[in-house]
């Protein structure tokens, strides 16, 4: 079976063929995303060429089927623009609906991609979070969480996300412990994704990043579109501003009206082989 590797800002997937993917697939991501007995991994996205671009499918480290990925679908956009199955501008198709790309090889083997991310939802039944009766926004909402009060700020971009704004960079044992706390929270019937945002100026937000069903990643392509959003609506910044991660920086604008767009790059690092007939 051949297999991909790429990433986004340290946010690393494996891209394998839809076809060549068992039936049931959790056990076997599981094996592939193992950093030890595996090829190491946030996720494994299964794609697909189709009338207009490539379909994704993405199963998080932890075997778990999700909606979308940011940095993901820049890797399969790179990865199909560089093996030929689509042009330059194509569509990447999620289960969250269809994503506009636009893609600019780079040096070696890294491309820098422009993708239309669609509209922000912030209605509290959308995202969606546990609010009766729903509201059109959830912004700077108290939740009792692991021993106190956080306040958040939920938003989807297909995928559901909630924000904490936070005046410093969370220590090791406190995001170790509102990272899981939040990602589960009942708040959150499907789960979330988490960032802890520090506002650094009014074009700039520095973000750490707890993803549902990974942990902690370098980067979050919805993350840091979400975390701008989220930053928008509590009018703490402009409508185009640099999102800095851990592994990088995205370019994220929202204008007002419109859709949401982000700019980022993807590297494709090497394809394989796996060899084992094992898939658990």
């Amino acid at each position: 079976m051949r297999l991909v590797k790429a990433h986004g800002y340290g946010n690393d997937f494996i891209l394998v063929a839809a076809a060549d993917a068992p039936e049931q697939p959790s056990p076997w991501v599981r094996r592939l995303c193992d950093r030890h007995k595996g090829v190491g991994g946030d996720g494994v996205i299964l794609h697909a060429k189709v009338a207009g671009g490539v379909s994704l499918q993405l199963w998080n480290a932890d075997g778990g089927l999700v909606e979308l990925s940011g940095n993901g679908l820049r890797c399969l956009a790179a990865l199909a623009v560089r093996e030929g199955w689509a042009p330059a501008k194509h569509t990447v198709f999620t289960v969250s609906g269809p994503r506009p790309v636009e893609v600019t090889p780079l040096e070696g083997s890294r491309y820098r991609i422009l993708t239309d991310l669609g509209p922000a939802i912030l209605r509290s039944d959308e995202i969606p979070v546990l609010l009766d009766p729903p509201r059109p926004r959830v912004a700077d909402h108290p939740i009792p969480v692991a021993g106190g009060t956080v306040r958040v700020t939920a938003t989807s971009l297909g995928n559901p996300h909630c924000a904490v704004f936070v005046d410093a960079p969370l220590d090791d044992a406190r995001f170790a412990s509102l990272g899981p706390a939040l990602e589960r929270h009942p708040f959150f019937p499907r789960g979330t994704n988490v960032e802890f945002v520090r506002v650094v100026a009014r074009d700039e937000i520095r973000v750490q990043f707890w993803e549902r069903g990974v942990g902690y990643t370098q980067s979050s392509g919805t993350g840091s579109a979400s975390a701008a959003v989220a930053a928008i609506v509590n009018g703490l910044v402009d409508r185009r501003l640099r999102v800095v991660c851990d592994g990088g920086t995205l370019e994220v604008t929202w204008p007002e009206g419109e859709h949401v767009r982000q700019v980022g790059e993807a590297e494709i690092l090497f394809d394989a082989e796996w060899w084992s007939t094992s898939r658990s």
